[in-house]
């Protein structure tokens, strides 16, 4: 069981808090791991009401709420939904209510990814401009998207606005000038494992074969994450193995892909784990190869499992801000550059010292960035929000 927060604050008011996040499951995503990890630290400190559409998670002292799907498609509506239901749930009888979703309502607001607002409107000027705007009023879709987004990121008193990473931060203080004041940065932290597995051990648990290199990618968006690459780079790779990790509905189009890359037979489609650790110890190195991850929750889990990591620069993954190249993480200046990719891996894979030296660099960063360390900040910002 990870470290709580109460022996930190025993005297703290004992607040009774909401959180909304409509699924709230480990194989959901970073965001949902995010959320789920700051309940298990804070759970023994406050009063935890979790506000979800899909649950799969049981903690000490969490109270679960269903709020009902009527249907999942079209999304914006379903969002739309959640968002009227969690306000009238906790519109009342609740000190602090947390938000990891597009709602209006709720005194912190936590934001995991790039804005709606960025992905409509970057890159456009002019006549392109007012096109896209006009195309915005006259959909209900984006209209309900851009519309939650613009309250819930406007400045109120006794509001908190928190981004996963100084990266998003900086692109909220583009978009939404206003936020700048009110938005603070607290990233996501890990569990350090009490105990290691060895590779063997790891595998045989996985059932894939025990002896060989094995490279890991682990994503729900696959293409985003960078797979397409991944896979060109591992052709060059005859003698090692790739295990995907992630959703399961994204399989069937990648096993055609590898399978036109003559490449099938050394890459193993895991699906979504309720438990990574065994994919970490496993592997031998993790490929992050993304185009955009505000953060990457990923690259830190396996930094904490004392796995060499190569992963996308600054200009594309939130953590590498944080990361020194051939120190800690190996990092990539254009992530679809597929024999950048290949060299990147084959320096940690061919060379046990460099490897070795990033292994544990890795587990020294991940020490300072644990999720004791995140529960600590928000516990902190909850209680000033309680006393405003």
């Amino acid at each position: 069981m990870r470290t709580n927060v109460v022996a930190n604050a025993v005297h703290a008011q004992r607040l009774k808090v909401a959180v909304l996040n409509r699924v709230f499951a480990a194989t959901g995503g970073g965001a949902e791991r995010y959320s789920i990890a700051v309940v298990e630290q804070l759970a023994g400190q406050y009063e935890i009401h979790v506000f979800a559409q899909e649950i799969d998670h049981q903690w000490p002292g969490v109270t679960y709420h269903h709020v009902a799907c009527f249907a999942r498609k079209p999304r914006w509506l379903n969002q739309l939904w959640y968002a009227c239901a969690t306000w009238w749930a906790t519109r009342q009888g609740f000190d602090v209510v947390h938000s990891h979703e597009n709602t209006w309502h709720g005194q912190v607001q936590t934001i995991h990814v790039k804005t709606v607002k960025r992905s409509l409107l970057d890159g456009r000027h002019g006549a392109q401009r007012v096109l896209r705007w006009l195309k915005i009023a006259l959909s209900p879709r984006l209209l309900t998207y851009v519309g939650l987004e613009r309250v819930r990121l406007a400045p109120q008193p006794r509001k908190a606005i928190v981004a996963v990473s100084q990266a998003l931060k900086d692109e909220l203080a583009i978009q939404y000038p206003l936020s700048k004041n009110a938005t603070s940065v607290i990233t996501p932290g890990v569990a350090i494992p009490a105990q290691t597995l060895p590779h063997e051990a790891a595998r045989q648990i996985l059932d894939i074969a025990p002896d060989g290199q094995y490279v890991l990618f682990v994503a729900n968006d696959y293409a985003r994450k960078g797979l397409p690459t991944l896979l060109k780079a591992m052709q060059a790779l005859p003698h090692a193995q790739l295990m995907v990790v992630g959703n399961p509905q994204q399989i069937e189009r990648f096993k055609t892909m590898a399978t036109a890359l003559g490449i099938r037979s050394r890459v193993h489609f895991l699906g979504s784990l309720h438990d990574m650790s065994p994919a970490y110890f496993a592997a031998n190195v993790l490929a992050h190869p993304t185009l955009e991850d505000s953060f990457a929750m990923v690259v830190l889990e396996a930094m904490a499992h004392s796995l060499p990591v190569v992963v996308s620069g600054p200009a594309y993954c939130g953590i590498s801000a944080q990361l020194s190249t051939g120190a800690n993480a190996m990092l990539l200046d254009a992530p679809k550059d597929a024999d950048a990719l290949l060299q990147a891996l084959k320096t940690v894979l061919d060379h046990t010292a460099v490897a070795r030296g990033l292994a544990q660099a890795g587990i020294d960063f991940a020490q300072a960035h644990t999720w004791q360390h995140t529960g600590q900040a928000y516990a902190r910002l909850y209680q000033l929000l309680a006393k405003n």
